[in-house]
């Protein structure tokens, strides 16, 4: 059977041709060496250039990471090597190291060496820890040397291509070669070696377009791979997927099966001839440079192969051909989230096939392994085969302990019951494109899911959503549907098929926004990871976020209950889990379930430390009474007590806040958020405090006004006047009746102008001191202008009325301690408007004895010591 692996475009980046890429082994980048001389660093997740370096105006030929050290390393045609910092773009060094093109750099996988080939066909061998010394080289082919690279099994021996049509094996303590192969009838170009452990094998493509299999061990030519219609360029096997590819001239590049030799598949993305080819361990991800730009697939799926038997503990993943197992059973204890957790794996043997999907059944005892269009079904304990054969997708029943289904073809699906065929579905769908196991068989068309019986193979219903993956709970009451946007949450009932045949099963509790990588239902909770890695789980239509991953490649395998951790796993399949009590999750499941008297007893067994979460959850439930009394945050207490309208807990809350935490602004807005709560009731005595507490100026304004405490306006005037509020100690002073004091503060804060304006109105005495104050202030910008002002002592006849105006003044001054009661505020309001100059002229006018009249603007009940009312405007 041919191999099922997708191939996805993720980078299609155009610049000019690119000699030679490159990929990082941790970060999701690709080095691309130009021929016009530059290097381009693109970055594969948002498919854009990082970063580019200016290297000479040659062409660049070879370039290669340096991850260990943050570098990379490129070689041009000037015969220049040059390292660079990849993360500052400084050039770390610079030399020259052939007298010809240098072809190819090759990065010692352990040791601080580099290898470089060059057209003067000699190899070099350099040490960077040495100051880029070059310790030996080596010299033997007759032609150009095209490639060099070491081999992974033994790091101290190398294999070198040349246009010679030979390939040499040599030793790093050796100037000379151990061996020479040859085979190929012109130049040869490029080469890799075997990545595992079980094969001596060497790949080596050349211009007389083939590419040939070599056992190093024997010397000799396995195998011939013909195809390519030019000269092939780029040849490797890749690390983690069982083919082997090879890039040519005639614009292709072609995948072969790394076991049959088979041609899979041939990619052309119209970009010209091919140059290079790159791939990194434990990664799906392949790079091609061409002549109009660089190129990066993912091939196959991207999370490991992999299945967890939550019964059991016990992991199961897939190396290549190899399957392995480690119980995750008591080993998590002591682990710190996010960290590795230690595992001591078991090679459980190798299968016959490339696994590509490794699935437990319902309760552990067997597992599937599916890959190459066939499946096999091995006992779990000791990988003993079961059953075998061909499918297109296998899913297993959640009914019983040896039923599956499997997707024969487009059309067609076989029912397997105790591991024998029972029966044949042809859904009425044009094409069936994915099966789901569980409660119920799953088929999905193009645009909606058929649901049928698992005993019977009977239709129960069909649903208009397309989605990726399907996920039953437990007691088979609950699934959740994953789309590509959101996740549909719908309970299922059997029971409705046969109380009515046109009843639906399935009936629509939730809608969640929120795409799924990978889940598992943990009672009524569905503990899941997002694509933008985070750990979430879903109760009750509300989405709570347990922590955010930092590793972006992690891939959930499932949740322990024993362990009360969630586990996750890359593609080097080294493990990491994450803390979460099931405890938790019960406790939310009951709430869901309104079982409170569950809940309650569940409760006294969470940690304080998680009441917090819990109270969030209550909350959005609609309990915030109960949030309340559970939280343990103090400021989600404050926040829950506010909305209840509980002002005496959030005061009580505010007033146990340590001193240490009194300065911040949060605890100032808090007592404004309560003060604005108080006076909305009616508090004002807790409106007072709050104000106070919170040092809101303007509100203790509002609420001494409102309420005619003149004694505490007159603490909010010196108050105000401490922490430079101006304008809130000038309408305190103006409201107290103390004008002289109104006077000073606007001379003191230098706003002479308006001083001298506030002296006309209300201090007729006091204005020939702010006019001399004035003039010299303003003297110093304009003397012309200072001399304009007028003084009322040197210019009386500028100012009419002003000997009346200071005899009013002096009037009222000695009669502004008198106090009206508010009960003569309608007979004394019109005074306000009363023109005081006009009405003291017309009484001397006739002859009255001048008892001036008090304005009643007198509303504060000041003591008689502070009563000091502002004289109504002459």
């Amino acid at each position: 059977m041919p191999l099922r692996l997708e191939i996805k475009k993720k980078l299609s980046a155009r610049s000019d041709r690119v000699k030679c890429v490159d990929l990082h082994p941790q970060e999701s980048w690709v080095l691309s060496a130009l021929y016009s001389g530059n290097v381009y660093l693109w970055d594969i997740e948002t498919a854009s250039l990082l970063k580019s370096w200016e290297v000479c105006d040659l062409p660049v030929r070879s370039c290669k990471f340096i991850a260990r050290r943050s570098h990379f390393v490129c070689a041009s045609d000037d015969m220049h090597i040059r390292v660079y910092n990849y993360n500052t773009m400084e050039k770390v060094k610079e030399y020259e190291a052939h007298a010809d093109y240098i072809r190819y750099v090759e990065i010692h996988p352990s040791q601080p060496l580099l290898l470089s080939s060059s057209d003067d066909m000699s190899i070099k061998l350099w040490n960077w820890e040495n100051n880029w010394e070059c310790t030996t080289s080596y010299e033997g082919h007759a032609h150009y040397v095209m490639m060099t690279r070491f081999n992974c099994k033994d790091t101290n021996s190398f294999a070198s291509a040349s246009l010679d049509r030979s390939i040499k094996v040599w030793g790093l303590g050796s100037a000379q070669p151990h061996y020479t192969l040859e085979g190929h009838e012109r130049g040869v170009n490029c080469l890799d070696y075997y990545p595992g452990g079980d094969k001596p094998y060497l790949i080596s493509g050349a211009d007389d377009k083939t590419v040939k299999i070599w056992d190093y061990q024997t010397k000799s030519c396995i195998q011939t791979l013909q195809g390519h219609s030019n000269n092939v360029c780029a040849v490797l096997f890749h690390p983690s997927l069982p083919v082997l590819v090879s890039a040519s001239e005639d614009g292709t590049v072609r995948i072969w099966h790394a076991t049959t030799y088979r041609a899979e598949t041939t990619l052309n993305y119209g970009l010209e001839r091919a140059w290079s080819i790159a791939a990194a361990q434990n990664s799906n991800s392949l790079a091609i440079g061409y002549d109009e730009g660089t190129v990066l697939i993912k091939m196959g799926q991207d999370s490991p192969v992999s299945s967890l038997d939550k019964h059991m503990g016990k992991l199961v993943w897939a190396n290549n051909n190899d399957i392995l197992t480690a119980s995750l059973r008591g080993v998590s204890a002591d682990c710190v989230d996010g960290q590795r957790v230690p595992l001591v794996s078991k090679d459980m043997g190798s299968c016959e096939i490339f696994p590509q999907q490794i699935q437990h059944n319902c309760n552990g005892r067997f597992l599937v392994v599916c890959g190459d269009g066939e499946y096999i079904i091995y006992t779990s304990q000791a990988l003993r085969n079961k059953a075998f054969g061909s499918a297109l997708d296998f899913v297993w029943s959640a009914i019983g302990t040896g039923d599956y289904a499997i997707r024969e073809s487009l059309t067609l699906i076989k029912i397997f019951k105790n591991f024998k065929e029972d029966r044949t579905i042809n859904p009425n769908l044009p094409a069936i494109e994915k099966i789901f196991g569980g409660g119920c068989l799953g088929v999905k068309g193009a645009d909606c899911i058929c649901f049928f019986n698992w005993n019977d193979g009977a239709f129960l219903c069909k649903i208009d959503v397309s989605p990726m993956h399907v996920y039953w709970n437990d007691t088979l009451d609950l699934v959740l549907m994953s789309c590509e946007e959101q996740m549909y949450i719908l309970s299922y009932n059997p029971d409705a098929i046969d109380q009515s045949e046109e009843s639906d099963p399935f009936e629509l509790q939730h809608e969640v926004f929120e795409k799924v990588s990978n889940g598992q239902w943990v009672g009524d909770c569905f503990l899941f990871s997002s694509n933008t890695g985070k750990l979430c789980y879903v109760v009750g239509g509300n989405i709570m976020t347990i922590c955010h991953t930092d590793n972006g490649n992690l891939h959930f395998i499932g949740f322990l209950p024993k362990e009360d951790r969630a586990y996750f796993i890359d593609r080097s399949h080294t493990v990491t889990s994450y803390k979460f009590l099931l405890n938790v999750m019960q406790y939310q499941t009951a709430v869901v379930r309104q079982d409170f008297d569950r809940a309650n007893a569940i409760l006294v067994q969470i940690p304080e430390s998680e009441h917090s979460a819990i109270a969030k959850f209550l909350e959005m439930q609609g309990y915030k009474d109960v949030a309340l009394q559970v939280s343990r945050d103090t400021d989600h207490k404050f926040d829950l007590a506010i909305e209840l309208n509980q002002l005496d807990i959030a005061k009580q809350l505010l007033e146990e806040i340590p001193e240490k935490d009194r300065e911040s602004s949060d605890y100032a807005t808090k007592w404004k958020r309560l003060g604005d709560m108080a006076l909305s009731q009616g508090n004002i005595e807790l409106a007072e405090k709050c104000a106070l507490e919170a040092s809101d100026l303007p509100c203790l304004l509002m609420i001494y006004t409102s309420n005619a405490n003149a004694e505490g306006l007159h603490s909010l005037a010196n108050d105000a006047l401490t922490k430079n509020c101006l304008n809130v100690a000038f309408i305190a002073f103006l409201l107290l009746g103390k004008v002289e004091a109104c006077l000073e503060l606007l001379v003191n804060a230098k706003r002479i102008p308006e001083a001298a304006m506030f002296a006309r109105t209300y201090l007729p005495s006091q204005i020939s001191r702010v006019v001399k104050l004035w003039k010299q202030d303003l003297s110093n910008t304009s003397k012309k202008a200072a001399d304009a002002l007028a003084d009322p002592e040197q210019y009386a006849n500028l100012f009419p009325d002003y000997n009346i105006a200071l005899k009013v003044e002096a009037m009222f001054k000695q009669n502004r301690n008198m106090k009206i009661p508010a009960s003569e505020y309608l007979s004394a309001k019109d005074d306000l408007d009363l023109d005081l100059i006009e009405s003291f002229k017309a009484r001397l006018q006739a002859g009255e004895d001048m008892t001036p009249p008090v304005p009643a603007d007198n509303i504060l009940g000041q003591d008689d010591d502070e009563n000091m009312t502002p004289p109504v405007p002459a």
